[in-house]
């Protein structure tokens, strides 16, 4: 997953949470836009990414 599919899924609604976070990288949880049931999951190694994510837990959290 990019950054740019990632702003994408939040663009369109839909949220992520992360799982687990460590040196190999972060797994999120891709969640739907309708009530934040989880369709997903992704590990993603991309310094893009883990930058947009940050410290947050999830897409909830502010910037």
């Amino acid at each position: 997953m990019t950054l740019d599919d990632l702003v994408r899924w939040e663009d369109s609604g839909a949220g992520w949470r992360v799982i687990h976070s460590g040196p190999a990288g972060v797994t999120l949880a891709l969640l739907r836009c309708d009530g934040g049931e989880e369709v997903d999951r992704v590990v993603v190694d991309d310094p893009e990414v883990i930058a947009h994510v940050g410290g947050r837990s999830s897409s909830e959290d502010l910037n």
